[in-house]
């Protein structure tokens, strides 16, 4: 593998991610301390009711209020950082070899996924505001629980309603290899509702497999970029890692850990509304344009905490990774796999441990294949 490249590939991700979340900071500190904000909320307003803007302000529906605001400023916030999407997602994958899709599928993905945040978001801010007019001081607990509510719906509807937006979906041509995955799945004590093909390649060079979706929608997922160029054997020890998430429960832990961190989020969103309000020349803590701030002061929780969330999700790979090694006793093709993926996606190879810390959740695949040696140095004789 070319590590000089991967290394570069991905030291500009992570220059462009940061870069990203500082000029979305300025944005909305922006908003807040220009009072745009309030003119943002004053526009929506006029709009719901008309041209008298003391009546508008009197008389405007509160949630139509609300879901005009929201939609300015998702408006307002995607086009100031379209240029670094527009480096990040499509110049930077088409510069390393890694993208296969044209400008204008590109743009086409980026409207979809604009439509997607705007209703959840719009749906999200009205449910917010509604809240906190009916619980100003304790909003942020019903909130944070029915948000909670709201991340199992997406993880189990998703592979259902949102990725098919997006790619399309097939059921796995290849009998011998779907029978295999879902034989697999069965041994590992997964139900699946079956075997699929994924596919990614008229938009990337990058493989995956994924098992995705909860209960009565969960699914094996193989991208034909996989299919192409793998061996069975080589996609049915990727598949039982992805396996194992489900068989330890990781996937719950996972909602779990979001959960709280929803809480948390809207607990400090409470606090920064009830201290920052009068500074910011809002209403109070139910004045829409308080939304810059409650994005902040939720955003302010995720950031710490990140390292620990890629802590906790690098332990889960590791635990995961010997789980495919005893289901599959092969780790002659967990080894071979790894590397494809690294070269194929770009991985770096040795990061530092800063980096590491900050930015993986997964551990790097040299420790991935240093670890599957030392499986393999410690149990019998296995498949080669």
């Amino acid at each position: 593998m070319n590590e000089d490249k991967a290394a570069r590939y991905q030291r500009l991700k992570r220059y462009i991610a940061a870069g990203s979340v500082i000029w979305t900071v300025a944005i909305l500190v922006g908003l807040l301390w220009s009072g745009a904000s309030v003119w943002l909320r004053q526009s929506a307003e006029l709009v719901a009711h008309g041209r008298d803007a003391t009546r508008a302000a009197r008389e405007a529906p509160p949630l139509v209020v609300v879901a005009l605001y929201v939609v300015i400023l998702v408006l307002v916030t995607e086009t100031a950082t379209l240029p670094l999407s527009l480096y990040s997602g499509f110049i930077l994958e088409r510069r390393y070899g890694l993208s296969t899709q044209r400008l204008g599928g590109w743009f086409i993905d980026q409207v979809k996924s604009l439509a997607i945040g705007l209703v959840l978001a719009t749906t999200a801010a009205m449910t917010v505001y509604s809240l906190i007019r009916r619980f100003p001081n304790n909003w942020w607990l019903p909130a944070g629980l029915l948000f909670a509510v709201v991340i199992v719906g997406l993880t189990r509807l998703a592979p259902v309603l949102l990725l098919p937006l997006f790619y399309s979906v097939r059921p796995l041509g290849r009998d011998s290899l779907r029978a295999r995955l879902v034989a697999l799945a069965r041994r590992a004590g997964a139900d699946v509702l079956g075997a699929y093909e994924w596919g990614m390649g008229s938009k990337t060079r990058k493989a995956h497999a994924a098992l995705a979706g909860l209960g009565a929608t969960r699914r094996i997922l193989v991208s034909d970029t996989m299919l192409a160029d793998y061996s069975e054997d080589e996609i049915e020890v990727v598949l039982a890692h992805e396996l194992a998430h489900h068989v330890h429960g990781d996937i719950w832990k996972g909602i779990g850990f979001e959960s709280l961190l929803f809480v948390a989020g809207c607990y400090a969103a409470s606090r920064a509304l009830a201290a920052l309000a009068p500074v910011f020349g809002l209403r109070g803590v139910d004045d829409v344009a308080g939304v810059p701030l409650l994005m902040l002061a939720a955003g302010a929780v995720s950031f710490v905490t990140l390292p620990v969330a890629h802590a906790m999700s690098r332990s889960f790979e590791r635990r995961a990774d010997t789980f495919a090694l005893e289901l599959t006793r092969n780790p002659g093709a967990f080894t071979s796999a790894m590397r494809r993926l690294a070269m194929q996606n770009l991985a770096e190879e040795r990061p530092s441990k800063l980096v590491e810390w900050l930015f993986y959740s997964h551990p790097p695949f040299r420790d991935r294949i240093a670890a599957a040696d030392a499986w393999r140095s410690q149990s019998p004789p296995v498949a080669s």
